[in-house]
């Protein structure tokens, strides 16, 4: 192979690889309560840990219950490196729940979606 193919692959290699990183995405890595888990006590809060940074100021993350009433206490919060979103919740009663997230990656891309989990009856 001559020295002019060779560059041309390694610049369309690391074209390629730089349009990858540019396109990321904040998507949730691990959530508490997990989805689609049943547990046994309400928690005090639900967090959702991101893979990438996330945007202070556009952040959304919603608890809701059957009847669509969100059960947040107050604002989503961001922890310090960016990547976790959490907010407290009013106390749950048994039932089902949804969790509905909006967030912006640093590099603006926007992402959103929901996951849902159960309080099981004592």
């Amino acid at each position: 192979m001559n020295a002019r193919k060779l560059f041309g692959i390694v610049v369309v290699i690391a074209l390629v690889s730089i349009a990858r990183v540019a396109s990321a995405h904040s998507f949730p890595e691990q959530e508490s309560p997990s989805a689609g888990a049943t547990v046994a006590a309400p928690p005090a809060q639900v967090s959702i840990k991101y893979d990438a940074p996330i945007e202070k100021l556009f952040d959304s993350l919603q608890v809701l219950d059957s009847a669509g009433q969100d059960k947040a206490a107050g604002a989503p919060q961001i922890s310090a490196d960016g990547h976790e979103l959490s907010v407290s919740v009013a106390p749950l009663n048994p039932g089902e729940y949804t969790v509905k997230w909006r967030v912006v990656c640093i590099d603006t891309h926007h992402t959103e979606g929901s996951y849902s989990f159960t309080v099981q009856s004592k």
